[in-house]
């Protein structure tokens, strides 16, 4: 049997050796109850509404001039994908907020929409300059298979937060649709947007 020395030496080079592909961590995510009465809470106060009314505003820019819409936010829009990203790393909102947002997207999806969660893991891995910690909520739309074309409402939706050395860095928002003869086509994303933010 290997000593404990050994099983530290091998555990250390393994994280060295970690990449996206394969972490020296992965696993799923699961919140307490300490972590689940936290969240409630976050969900009634005013950084809550700010961070809500926030991206709701920048959204409310891109049909009017995208070239005034905010450092901290960029929004995707090509053919299959629609989404957000909120650069953390340039605004104020702490660790707790971002995980908090994080969830709270999924959550509006979730109970709002037709979906289900397929997967919410974690993985972790080394970078050259930082450690990097990858937290993902990957939810897709409950189909109906006796009826065809099946409808995927907004096709594939991937909630992504990227921590760096435990900082929250970006998250994602990315709703991906079916390009495909078997499936409805998928509803405006605007109309995804005011289920997350409002009208």
């Amino acid at each position: 049997m290997a000593s404990i020395w050994q099983q530290l030496k091998d555990l250390f080079q393994s994280a060295e050796a970690s990449s996206p592909s394969q972490p020296a961590l992965h696993t799923l995510i699961e919140r307490s109850a300490a972590e689940q009465q936290d969240y409630n809470f976050w969900k009634a106060t005013l950084v809550c509404s700010r961070l809500v009314d926030w991206v709701h505003a920048q959204y409310a820019l891109t049909a009017v001039d995208s070239s005034a819409v905010d450092e901290g936010m960029d929004f995707l829009n090509t053919p299959s994908s629609k989404g957000f990203v909120v650069h953390f790393f340039k605004t104020q909102y702490s660790r707790r907020d971002a995980t908090h947002f994080f969830d709270f997207l999924k959550e509006r999806v979730t109970e709002n929409l037709n979906y289900r969660k397929q997967i919410s893991d974690s993985r972790t891995y080394n970078r050259p300059n930082w450690v990097e910690s990858t937290e993902r909520h990957y939810l897709k739309p409950r189909i109906n298979f006796a009826t065809v074309p099946h409808n995927q409402q907004y096709g594939n939706i991937l909630i992504e937060l990227i921590l760096r050395d435990e900082k929250p860095y970006q998250l994602k928002f990315q709703a991906t649709n079916y390009n495909d003869k078997q499936f409805t086509i998928a509803h405006d994303f605007k109309d995804l947007m005011t289920v997350l933010v409002g009208e």
